[in-house]
């Protein structure tokens, strides 16, 4: 029996030492071609708006902080805040009787879900809004019996109450549809193991489940807040004196449409850059489950090239 085996092949000797080669970043031309064209369309973008006297930025500042105008954005916020916390607190409880055992439970959920996403809110606005012409009196007592207490439904229902009512309502059946998406992307077994522990439901749903599905609940949540607050100019339709319904009775009297129409979309802007910034810390909050270490914030990163610049400096002076 004969044994044979390879003879070693000893490496060229000039064959370049892999640490003394030079790393050559790759290039993109068509990025930088990208990049100056979006430069150009910005730069001629801004040369318009200062350059062009129809958007009339004396009168943007004059009415930008009018007191008219401020009060409006005010009424806007209460109406987000109203329509957001109110739609929520009802979306829980809709997409909790839509995951329930219970077929009643969920059918009444789904037609609930079905009925208000198929209506336009401005129908449903204007029929909140209406709704002394069809109900004159509530009344509350023994179904087809006596009565105990009445209200008239004028008085009880006013323009302000019709229109959170209204987004509200509307509200809460696309945040159910939010909160059930999250809850069923959470791993089953997880529930199986804690049920196994002896963890009580609801200790489960808000130990375990809620703060999983809070990562797949906060981004689309934060849309519908977002288009709420833009919504909101849906019920000028009811003569509420909210942002766009002021501006629109401003330029009715000056004719200055295009500069009071700017004032409306500058404060959306801001009010919504607002929100997408506090958008971004609750889901980085969130994201502690899933990442080990939680990415640098926008604040985290300035300072940290700052650092590196201020060290590249005193290392070459």
């Amino acid at each position: 029996m004969s044994v044979s085996a390879r003879p070693l092949v000893a490496a060229p000797e000039d064959e370049a030492d892999p640490a003394s080669l030079k790393v050559v970043p790759s290039r993109h031309p068509w990025r930088w071609v990208g990049v100056a064209v979006v430069l150009v369309l910005l730069a001629q973008f801004i040369h318009g708006l200062v350059t062009n006297t129809g958007w009339d930025w004396p009168t943007f500042r004059q009415y930008f902080t009018a007191d008219s105008i401020l009060r409006a954005v005010g009424v806007t916020i209460e109406l987000t805040v109203y329509g957001t916390v109110l739609g929520f607190a009802l979306g829980v409880v809709i997409a909790l009787m839509r995951l329930s055992k219970s077929p009643f439970l969920q059918v009444v959920s789904w037609t609930y879900i079905w009925a208000f996403r198929s209506i336009p809110l401005i129908v449903q606005l204007l029929f909140w809004f209406n709704i002394a012409y069809l109900y004159q009196r509530f009344d509350f007592g023994i179904p087809f019996g006596p009565s105990f207490v009445s209200f008239d439904t004028k008085d009880l229902i006013g323009p302000m109450s019709a229109a959170v009512l209204g987004l509200a309502l509307h509200q809460a059946a696309y945040a159910a549809e939010i909160v059930r998406s999250g809850i069923i992307a959470v791993d089953h077994g997880q529930l199986e193991a804690a049920a196994a522990l002896g963890i009580p439901r609801l200790r489960q749903f808000r130990r375990i489940v809620l703060p999983q599905a809070m990562r797949s609940i906060l981004p689309n949540a934060a849309n519908e807040v977002i288009s709420l607050f833009k919504g909101t100019s849906v019920v000028s339709v009811m003569a509420i004196g909210e942002l766009f319904y002021q501006v629109q009775v401003v330029y009715g009297r000056n004719a200055r449409v295009v500069a009071l129409l700017m004032v409306a979309t500058v404060w959306y802007i801001a009010m919504t850059t607002l929100l997408s910034v506090v958008q971004y810390y609750v889901e980085r909050h969130y994201a502690k489950g899933a990442l080990r270490n939680l990415p640098p914030t926008p604040l985290q990163r300035v300072r940290a090239q700052y650092a590196a610049l201020r060290a590249r400096a005193g290392a070459t002076g």
